[in-house]
């Protein structure tokens, strides 16, 4: 491993891909961003169907994963963050020769509460969301921001902060919010995270709405190896309400994973 930041920026740079959530857009990665050291290269990427890629379409979660792949020629370290978070997942786990390390943010295997998963949201929710985005979009979206920044100290700061970014875009693509909410609701990679071969750290709130904090002890059972980070007071986007904690993990890991 190759440790210190002049030695780093000494070599070739460090290519940094960051995937976003449902709903969101690469803009929303900016304060990240703005405060990484320049041997780090940031890609901030549109999924199909969000941002400058609002007129794409996809179905599946291999449909993002395909799109992602594309997006670079050499193995990376990767930032993905909710749906992003699953999407950088299951890339690791198809493409593992594509990713170098990995950090995930308020991402869970299993986003759907059960009889035998607490750590989710209650179906009945992202039911009521798929009804409503037809009808109601701007009131959906708002809903649905309103519990990423629930229990957040900071969070009526980071509610206007993540609203900028979703009215940034120029088009909404309401099939493809549709689809991603299909995929929150049924993707299922609790048997899988565990052949997780590249280093990964799980970054989690735990004040989180949206993935329950429980999930910590969960992963350390399923990835002892893996570096498992809860931030207090924080909630589904960490990256916004704890900008500074979040940077300095984040610039670590990726030096780690030299």
């Amino acid at each position: 491993m190759v440790q210190g930041k002049d030695k780093l920026m000494g070599l070739k740079k460090i290519k940094c891909i960051f995937v976003h959530g449902w709903g969101m857009n690469h803009a929303v990665w900016q304060p990240v961003v703005e405060q990484l050291p320049d041997w780090v290269e940031p890609v901030c990427i549109d999924l199909p169907g969000h941002g400058k890629n609002h007129d794409m379409d996809f179905v599946s979660l291999d449909d993002l994963v395909e799109f992602c792949v594309a997006c670079t020629d050499e193995p990376a370290y990767w930032v993905g963050w909710s749906l992003g978070g699953m999407v950088v997942t299951k890339l690791a786990l198809e493409h593992p020769d594509k990713v170098k390390a990995m950090m995930l943010v308020a991402n869970s295997p299993c986003f759907i509460q059960s009889h035998d998963w607490p750590h989710g949201m209650a179906t009945e929710i992202f039911d009521a969301f798929a009804e409503n985005l037809q009808t109601d979009f701007p009131g959906t979206i708002q809903r649905f921001l309103s519990l990423q920044v629930q229990g957040s100290e900071s969070g009526r700061q980071i509610l206007r902060q993540i609203r900028k970014q979703v009215l940034a875009i120029s088009s909404v693509n309401i099939e493809a919010l549709h689809s991603g909410l299909k995929l929150l609701k049924t993707v299922d990679l609790r048997e899988r995270v565990r052949d997780l071969k590249s280093p990964v750290t799980w970054v989690l709130g735990n004040k989180d709405a949206l993935v329950k904090a429980s999930l910590g002890k969960e992963l350390q059972q399923q990835l002892p190896a893996a570096d498992i980070l809860m931030f207090d007071k924080a909630s589904h986007a960490p990256f916004l309400s704890h900008r500074d904690q979040f940077n300095r993990e984040l610039i670590m890991a990726i030096e780690k994973s030299c």
